[in-house]
């Protein structure tokens, strides 16, 4: 059929259906300016316009000018709303559901080629002997030399059992060298201790320390798994670390937040365009309250459902927040799939803590702001690659040669300025507690050098 059969009835079509929508959201109140029908019309004459006499438009479809028409719309909203297409969509679905078929690999994209950061413990890729600073030139046969990360992950990614070629070159190596793995079901674990791992030692203190790195769909049960194996062994007080924690599921996040809170406390509330969706999540009772002290840790990639958690249990006084601000992204978007299995992400409404603060755009300030600098940073971030210290020659092969040296004594000196300060705070709550009455936790928040800092503009790191 071609466009001047197709046009009238794609007129036609999108008229109707807009006229429907007209009826519900009542644009008959529109003026001229925001009229339905002519902006409808105007996008179908450029839409055939385009399919008719771009250059390179042979292989166009109205599917793809479609999909690139929604993909701009829901840009221009904000930066969190979005169409998400099929294949986009199922990459969403995999990260929140916590696994994945793939070979276990972190990569990322260093002087336009695609370079591993780590591999993951117990994986294809780790299993293989692919080192951290391995540039891995094809996949498959396919040149990674113009690939996007988006295509590069596709490709790494598929069905357990399949198989996938890579080609690595490494500077050991005078050529490269050809490794062939069988794709596993990765899983992605959210909540491991200080070494990146998922033992949870308690040190002679007895304080404890459990990193969550996203709110994925198994967050909850895994931080219970953990708490149980730290009060097992006589567990008195505790940090949790949210830094660099982009955030994830907001029923996560009230899940992780009610561990430590009462029943009935409040946790977050939403409020949105329709008001009749707004609503107040609260603490439920279920399972067990911990009441042992609680310091959180955040910087200014912690974001969205981290920012709820330490947001309410800042604001309740029940944890005292350390670091830096954080990255002040409080607005909730709906998942909305579409028939085709395509989605949009609609930004719907903002999150407020218990008292009722906005956190989009401002973020959570802390208690006690310790700052850190991007040599201590860059050394954390070391420790928690998959094999630790064992890899850090490799690790440190991604860093420029006038780096490397300092931060290998700051990894070998297990430098971690925040976290130190929250270690010491909670050995003197634990002090205080102990005295003939001591104030604990709830005092110590609200010491004179406990005050929030001034808001100041967040930044993602």
């Amino acid at each position: 059929m071609n466009a001047r059969l197709i046009y009238p009835f794609f007129i036609a079509a999108l008229v109707a259906y807009v006229g429907l929508g007209a009826k519900v959201f009542d644009l008959s109140a529109a003026d001229d300016r925001d009229d339905p029908y002519q902006q409808l019309e105007l996008f179908t004459r450029v839409l055939e316009r385009v399919r008719k006499d771009y250059v390179d438009g042979e292989n166009l479809t109205y599917k793809d000018l479609i999909q690139g028409a929604l993909k701009g719309m829901l840009s221009t909203l904000d930066p969190h709303s979005e169409f998400m297409t099929v294949s986009k969509f199922n990459e969403l679905k995999e990260d929140t559901e916590g696994s994945y078929g793939g070979v276990g690999l972190q990569v990322h994209l260093k002087d336009g080629l695609l370079t591993v950061i780590a591999p993951m413990e117990d994986t294809p890729a780790f299993e293989a002997g692919i080192l951290p600073g391995d540039q891995i030139l094809r996949i498959d046969g396919k040149s990674t030399e113009r690939l996007g990360m988006g295509d590069a992950v596709k490709l790494l990614r598929g069905a357990a059992a399949s198989k996938v070629t890579l080609s690595i070159l490494r500077p050991s190596l005078s050529e490269p060298k050809d490794f062939t793995l069988t794709r596993e079901d990765i899983r992605v674990y959210t909540v491991k201790d200080k070494d990146n791992k998922r033992e949870f030692p308690l040190g002679a203190d007895r304080l404890g320390y459990v990193r969550i790195t996203q709110f994925a769909e198994k967050t909850d049960e895994e931080l219970e798994s953990a708490l149980a194996k730290l009060e097992k062994q006589g567990l008195e007080g505790l940090v949790i670390d949210l830094r660099g924690n982009p955030g994830g599921l907001l029923d996560q996040a009230v899940a992780v937040s009610e561990k430590f809170l009462p029943k009935g406390k409040p946790i977050v509330s939403t409020e949105g365009r329709n008001r009749a969706a707004d609503q107040q999540r609260k603490a439920s009772g279920k399972g067990k309250v911990r009441s042992y002290p609680l310091v959180l840790l955040i910087n200014g990639g912690s974001a969205s459902a981290s920012e709820i958690v330490a947001g309410c249990l800042q604001d309740l006084e029940r944890a005292v927040v350390i670091g830096e601000q954080s990255f002040g992204k409080g607005s909730v978007q709906n998942i909305l799939p579409l028939n085709d299995g395509s989605a949009l992400r609609l930004t719907t409404a903002k999150y407020y803590t218990p008292s009722h603060k906005v956190i989009h755009e401002r973020g959570i300030s802390p208690n006690i702001v310790v700052p850190i600098t991007d040599e201590d940073e860059a050394a954390i971030q070391l420790r928690r690659m998959p094999g630790g210290t064992n890899s850090l020659e490799d690790t440190l092969r991604l860093y420029p040669v006038s780096q490397q040296a300092r931060l290998r004594d700051l990894v070998l000196a297990d430098a971690d300025p925040q976290l130190e300060r929250a270690m010491d705070l909670l050995k003197g709550v634990r002090l205080m507690a102990k005295r003939p009455g001591g104030k604990g936790l709830r005092a110590e928040a609200t010491a004179p050098e406990s005050k929030p800092a001034a808001p100041t503009p967040p930044t993602a790191r």
